[in-house]
């Protein structure tokens, strides 16, 4: 079983902008008095950096085309609302705002098929939203791929039930756990585990200060360890700068990168940089504009393909 996928689907956007749908548990999304026309240019802009980028390291990346209608502002991150799996599983996932469930498009994964990727089988919780439960993909789940296990802090977008469910789908032990954050004094729940958690073939990037109780912290770093990974802590600091929002990928050469946005390299120091680069390369786009406004970073962009080619 491969942890990281040399061919990515990303999504480039339409109408990105900021989505108060999501701002109320989203922390990190913030407004921006600049016209949607110049909002728009500047997130295609830093898209298509972001693209060229894992092209010119081999990565293969499936750019679709959001669609002109109905709007949505979040389409740029695809990996809320679907995970493909190596067995030909394809998972679309329940989401908390009504304007997200928008997302989940048929032609995506027609053009998957006619691309030659075979899908044995298509699963979809989104009847999970009829009883207020969700599961916001490998946004909610970080997963590695190899022990098989789902690590996932509960939020509002991240309910037991429906992660029980895919746990038992996929064969997965999940390790659970409340992850929180101090905002104007006040603790909250970390809206998505891949905001404060990254897990590589070799390595997991982890704030393990945001992970409150004592002994699920250490249920976290157990779990890591006996899967042969080398923990790297970062702070909460560095987390609010999208420093747990990785993403390891690999080239058909089978060479592996750890993306990371501009912001996340900046905001580490140079043995967190040493740790990562002993065993892959990394790749730092620049994504101000999409982080802002959208309250998320390169790893939301990107939805590993893991499908089968036919």
């Amino acid at each position: 079983m491969k942890q990281t996928s040399s061919v990515i689907l990303m999504v480039r956007p339409t109408h990105f902008g900021f989505n108060p749908e999501t701002a109320e548990s989203n922390f990190y999304q913030k407004q921006d008095a600049r016209p949607n026309d110049e909002i728009q240019r500047l997130a295609l802009a830093e898209f298509d950096g972001m693209v060229a980028l894992l092209r010119d390291q081999g990565v293969e990346v499936l750019v679709m085309e959001d669609s002109e209608s109905p709007l949505k502002t979040d389409a740029i991150f695809p990996n809320n609302w679907l995970s493909t799996h190596e067995d030909g599983k394809l998972i679309l996932y329940p989401m908390l705002s009504p304007n997200r469930r928008l997302e989940r498009r048929k032609e995506i994964l027609e053009q998957l098929l006619q691309l030659g990727f075979g899908i044995s089988e298509i699963i979809d919780l989104g009847f999970f939203e009829d009883h207020g439960q969700y599961l916001e993909g490998t946004g909610s789940m970080v997963l590695d791929r190899q022990a098989k296990v789902i690590y996932a802090a509960f939020s509002e977008r991240t309910h037991p039930v429906p992660l029980e469910y895919v746990g038992k789908l996929l064969g997965y032990q999940v390790v659970s756990f409340e992850a929180k954050q101090e905002i104007v004094g006040k603790l909250s729940p970390i809206y998505h585990t891949n905001v404060m958690m990254h897990v590589g073939t070799d390595i997991a990037v982890v704030c393990l200060e945001s992970i409150i109780k004592t002994e699920e912290k250490q249920k976290v770093i157990d779990s890591l360890t006996k899967s042969g990974k080398k923990v790297i802590p970062v702070t909460a600091r560095q987390k609010f700068q999208f420093a747990g929002n990785m993403l390891e990928v690999s080239n058909d050469g089978g060479e592996k990168f750890t993306v990371m946005s501009q912001a996340a390299l900046d905001s580490l120091n140079v043995g967190q940089i040493q740790q990562i680069e002993k065993y892959t390369t990394i790749i730092s786009p620049a994504i101000p504009t999409i982080e802002k406004l959208g309250g998320g970073s390169v790893r939301c962009m990107m939805a590993e393909i893991f499908l089968p080619k036919n």
